[in-house]
């Protein structure tokens, strides 16, 4: 059974750092993607940032230049570099990865259960 557990979050002062990571676990045969979500309270959840197998990366325009995604396909996990934290990146950020389990079976999106990132002074 594939489990992402996601770690690093935390309360910051706006211009702050934090760095998440994720890391998927099980029998995993290849990860297509590996990405970041985040959710506010009443709002959508949005792609923050993703990254391929390959290393084609994707971000929101409003983390550019802040945000940096990375990955250790070895491993299967996912990092989230994020800095000069704003308020309005105060959200639960998700880990997503699509990924095969087995030779066998099918490709399939899985989620973390997330993690709280506050920034506020």
């Amino acid at each position: 059974q594939v489990h992402l557990v996601e770690s690093g979050g935390g309360s910051v002062q706006p211009g702050g750092s934090l760095r998440l990571r994720c890391v998927a676990s099980g029998s995993i045969v290849s990860t297509n993607f590996m990405g970041w979500f985040r959710q506010a309270p009443g709002e959508q959840r949005e792609l923050v940032a993703g990254i391929s197998s390959g290393g084609n990366t994707d971000y929101n325009e409003s983390v550019k230049g802040r945000f940096t995604i990375s990955r250790d396909n070895a491993k299967n996990t996912v990092f989230l570099q994020m800095n000069s934290l704003k308020p309005e990146d105060t959200a639960v950020y998700y880990c997503n990865a699509i990924l095969q389990q087995t030779d066998a079976g099918p490709i399939a999106s899985y989620w973390g259960q997330g993690t709280q990132v506050t920034v506020a002074s």
